[in-house]
């Protein structure tokens, strides 16, 4: 079951409400067939809410975007409604206010907001899209490993109350520890222990 902002996702017979993009609502197959989505657990003091994503790079900048003041997941998802991943993040690097302002809930001090903290974090995801190196970033040192595991080890650090920034820093102190080749084959696991380690 799918409506404008949601579905509904059956996961073993459980059905889970997903919030999506609308992008990303268009592109769900048809009824009863397969889907993977990359989820982000949004916990607050009266619900669990979960938000879907089709592709890795929407999720990461999901996540990123949150870290913005005055950005909720709600805003964060219509903002990724308005703009697709590539060209949001070319507005941002290239601190285009004019084109930020036409996406809904986005005034022109959220712009500005958005291109100063933001700027210098999204061009991996930019080129990730065009399929150019890059997968978590230079605030990140330039982290190697899986992208779906440094991507859910976010999630779950950002998830347990810890800045984006401190969590990225955190896994690049991680991945100097033990060695680029050992770092990239790290599961989600053994990132978020080690992370946890270097945090403590």
């Amino acid at each position: 079951m799918t409506g404008q902002d949601r579905a509904v996702i059956d996961v073993g017979g459980v059905g889970y409400e997903v919030f999506l993009s609308t992008d990303g609502v268009s592109r769900l197959p048809e009824k009863n067939s397969q889907i993977f989505l990359h989820i982000h657990t949004h916990v607050r003091e009266d619900a669990i809410v979960l938000y879907g994503f089709l592709e890795l790079e929407e999720k990461e900048l999901f996540l990123i975007l949150k870290t913005v003041s005055g950005i909720g997941p709600k805003l964060g998802l219509a903002i990724l409604s308005g703009m697709r991943v590539a060209d949001l993040c070319q507005a941002i690097a290239g601190e285009d206010i004019s084109r930020l302002t036409t996406l809904q809930g986005v005034g022109k001090r959220t712009a500005e907001r958005l291109c100063v903290e933001l700027k210098d974090k999204v061009g991996h995801l930019h080129g990730a899209v065009d399929g150019r190196e890059g997968v978590a970033g230079k605030a990140a040192g330039q982290l190697p490993a899986s992208p779906g595991a440094v991507a859910d080890t976010l999630s779950a650090l950002v998830n347990l109350g810890y800045p984006d920034p401190v969590a990225r820093q955190a896994l690049a102190v991680v991945k100097k520890r033990v060695g680029a080749d050992s770092f990239s084959e790290m599961v989600v696991e053994e990132l978020i222990r080690e992370t946890l380690r270097t945090l403590a």
